[in-house]
């Protein structure tokens, strides 16, 4: 294990990020071909990592955004579209999760004060 890489081979059992897969694997857990697995890849929904023989790696968290592409791809929408939409899925949630967390930290202006504006 490199020195700078701290974790263990267990805790990479829970991480979402840890690339687990090959390309073989989770074109067959997800249903699909490798050609698939490229195109989502192509179109930039998921970066896969690479092992150190150049092979395609996989995290259970790509496999899902895969999982979500190929939904939209059986139910008509071409592969860019399907990405360009999970993509703009994405963001909303991350856009709402920033939302939520300021909203949580600035306390609401009271009705008084706002009747002293």
């Amino acid at each position: 294990m490199a020195a700078d890489n701290l974790s263990t081979p267990s805790s990479n059992l829970d991480d979402d990020d840890y690339p687990a897969y090959t390309m073989g694997r989770a074109a067959e857990m997800l249903g699909t071909t490798p050609a698939f697995l490229r195109a989502i890849g192509d179109a930039n929904l998921i970066v896969p990592l690479r092992s150190d023989g150049g092979h395609r790696r996989y995290s259970r968290y790509q496999l899902r955004l895969a999982a979500r592409a190929r939904e939209l791809v059986d139910q008509g929408t071409s592969v860019e579209a399907a990405c360009r939409i999970i993509i703009l899925e994405d963001q909303l949630e991350e856009a709402k999760r920033i939302n939520e967390q300021l909203r949580s930290r600035t306390p609401e202006a009271s009705p008084e004060s706002k009747a002293d504006a």
